[in-house]
C-alpha cells in the first residue's frame, strides 16, 4: 500500500505542515501514515533518564493523538495508520520513507548548526537521504492567490529533470499552472553577461520542459530565465506560490553536509513549502498509466491502527 509519511513533532505541532498532508493524501490517494518518535535518553542518572522517557513517551503519545483527531476533522474518509516509535526521529523517519511516495515534515526553523548536527535534526537528514520527495513546510500555501501556480527550479541537470516530471504531475493534480525558472547567475565579468547566453539558456530550458505538455495537456508550463542568486532568485519567484519543487541528486550525507546550498538555503528562505525530489524517482520515468490506475482508485475508507505500546 502507498503512503504519505507524515513526521509528528510532539514539540512543536506544525499544523500548516500537517493540514498540506492530510489534503495531499486524500488528492493523491495515499494512506496517511502518521509517525512519532521517542528518542533515546542520555547523559542522566537512572532514576532521571527513566522519569524524563517517561514523559518524553506521555508528550509523544498526546501529541499522536491530538493529531488523529485533527486529520479525522479536515478529511474524515481519509484511511490513516499511527504509529509510536522509540529511536531517533531521523533514523525511524528514515527507514519508513523507504515505502513511502512522500515524505511531509514541518520545520522548526532551527539555526543551520543545530539541524545539521542537532540529534532532534530531521528536516536536513531527510531531506538530503530519502528515497521519495520530501515536503518541507515552513509556512503554508498560498492558496488564496490566482491562477493557483506551481514553480520549479530548472539548471538542466539530472535532479531538475526528476524535479520537472514531479511538478507538472503535482500541478495536473492541483489544477495549477507551472512556472520553470532558470536562474543565471551574473558572470564576474561583464564581457560574459551576452545574449548569446541568454538565448542559450532560453533554448536549454525550453528542452527540459519539452514534451510534458503532450503528457498533461491541462497544464500551463511558463518559462523564465532570471538573473541573480539561485536562492534568492527562486524564492522570489515562489512568494506567492503553491510549493517551490527543487531537486537533489542521490542520496547525500546524513547530516545533509551533501544537500547543496541552495537547497538548504531555500529551506530556510523560501516563503511557501519546499518540495525536494532525488534523482531518478518513479516520476521521472513518466509512469503515466500508474497515475491514471491510481486516479481511478475508490475512495479510500477511515482504518486507523493504534500506537504500538
Amino acid at each position: 500500500m502507498s503512503d504519505l509519511l507524515y513526521g509528528v513533532d510532539p514539540a512543536e505541532l506544525s499544523v500548516p505542515a500537517l493540514v498540506w498532508a492530510a489534503d495531499e493524501a486524500a488528492r493523491r490517494r495515499l494512506r496517511l501514515r502518521l509517525v512519532v518518535a521517542v528518542p533515546p535518553v542520555h547523559d542522566r542518572l537512572r532514576y532521571d533518564a527513566l522519569a524524563h522517557r517517561s514523559a518524553l513517551r506521555i508528550r509523544a503519545e498526546t501529541a499522536l493523538s491530538d493529531v488523529r483527531e485533527l486529520v479525522r476533522r479536515l478529511h474524515a474518509e481519509l484511511r490513516t495508520a499511527a504509529e509510536l516509535v522509540d529511536g531517533a526521529p531521523a533514523t525511524v523517519l528514515l527507514a519508513r520513507a523507504d515505502e513511502a511516495d512522500l515524505v511531509v515534515l514541518g520545520s522548526r526553523r532551527l539555526g543551520r548548526a543545530a539541524e545539521l548536527l542537532g540529534e532532534s535534526s530531521v528536516v536536513v537528514p531527510l531531506t538530503a537521504r530519502a528515497p521519495c520527495p520530501v515536503v518541507v513546510v515552513r509556512a503554508p500555501e498560498h492558496t488564496e492567490v490566482h491562477p493557483p501556480t506551481l514553480v520549479v527550479g530548472v539548471d538542466g541537470s539530472e535532479r531538475s529533470r526528476s524535479a520537472v516530471a514531479f511538478a507538472v504531475r503535482e500541478a495536473s493534480l492541483r489544477e495549477a499552472r507551472l512556472r520553470a525558472v532558470w536562474v543565471w547567475p551574473r558572470p564576474l565579468l561583464a564581457h560574459e553577461d551576452t545574449e548569446a547566453g541568454l538565448s542559450e539558456r532560453r533554448r536549454l530550458l525550453a528542452e527540459s520542459v519539452a514534451g510534458w505538455t503532450d503528457h498533461h495537456p491541462d497544464v500551463e508550463i511558463l518559462r523564465d530565465v532570471v538573473r541573480g542568486h539561485p536562492v534568492e532568485q527562486l524564492a522570489l519567484a515562489a512568494r506567492e506560490s503553491l510549493a517551490l519543487v527543487v531537486g537533489r541528486t542521490g542520496r547525500g550525507g546524513y547530516t545533509g553536509m551533501r544537500l547543496g546550498s541552495t537547497v538548504h538555503g531555500l529551506l530556510h528562505h523560501a516563503d511557501c513549502p519546499v518540495i525536494t525530489v532525488p534523482s531518478g524517482t518513479p516520476q521521472e520515468r513518466g509512469d503515466h498509466d500508474h497515475d491514471r490506475e491510481r486516479a481511478g482508485r475508490p475512495p479510500p475508507t477511515e482504518t486507523d491502527r493504534p500506537p504500538s505500546p
